[in-house]
């Protein structure tokens, strides 16, 4: 009984600050939505693949990999993933693009990465302005094979795919950002209540007597509304 007693008071004790509550969490949607959408600065993510393959003729039909090229192609990974971001590449795609960067700030919007238990590399690149990151994406990838087949002697590897212009930018979602800032919300809401409730010194109940006096209360007058529902007495 003394459970449901506690859970009452401390439903009413939300409820009295309802308006508090609701003030607070549309407060921080109103933030999160004006942060998200004038603060952040979009950027666009652009890939593009290419595949390692076999390093036997260049016919109409693809030639089959072997255990020893795929053994070999997966010890190249790593190094390849190191030449695609070298200076030998990023200085000729500054030039062939004419991009007015330098070479430290472009080799910072370029992520080199090889899918799990595959001979695909993907090329990334993040960049404010869309077409940029596309037509850097592209570049790269076809001046890393070139730099590849310059420096190994043999054509190992191909293009797979092209990077496609983003539609969108990567770093903005308005639904994950209003979830996240409701959730804020609705944190700040409880600490506000449990602060107000232990800053709230007033008397409310027969128990919040006897803890202020330390006299024990014998009897209590309930509360009785006089008025005919119209703000006049009966």
């Amino acid at each position: 009984m003394e459970e449901e007693i506690d859970l009452k008071n401390v439903l009413k004790m939300f409820w009295d600050r309802k308006i508090g509550i609701v003030v607070i969490i549309l407060i921080s949607l109103v933030i999160g939505y004006v942060y998200t959408t004038f603060f952040v600065e979009p950027v666009y993510q652009a890939t593009a693949e290419a595949v390692l393959t076999s390093n036997a003729g260049n016919g109409d039909e693809a030639p089959k990999l072997t255990q020893t090229e795929i053994s070999m192609n997966n010890q190249l990974l790593s190094t390849y993933r190191e030449i695609a971001k070298s200076d030998a590449v990023i200085d000729v795609v500054i030039k062939n693009l004419n991009l007015k960067l330098d070479g430290t700030k472009l080799k910072s919007q370029i992520d080199v990465t090889s899918k799990s238990n595959s001979q695909v590399i993907q090329i990334t690149v993040t960049n404010t302005n869309a077409s940029v990151a596309q037509q850097v994406a592209n570049e790269t990838r076809n001046v890393f094979i070139e730099k590849v087949t310059e420096i190994y002697g043999m054509k190992n590897i191909q293009p797979l795919t092209d990077a496609k212009l983003p539609s969108s930018p990567s770093n903005v979602n308005h639904k994950k950002d209003i979830i996240m800032f409701l959730a804020i919300g609705i944190v700040l809401a409880i600490a506000y209540v449990i602060v107000a409730n232990m800053l709230d010194n007033t008397i409310k109940t027969a128990k919040d007597i006897e803890e202020a006096t330390g006299l024990t209360v014998l009897a209590e007058i309930p509360l009785c509304d006089f008025t005919n529902g119209k703000g006049r007495r009966k």
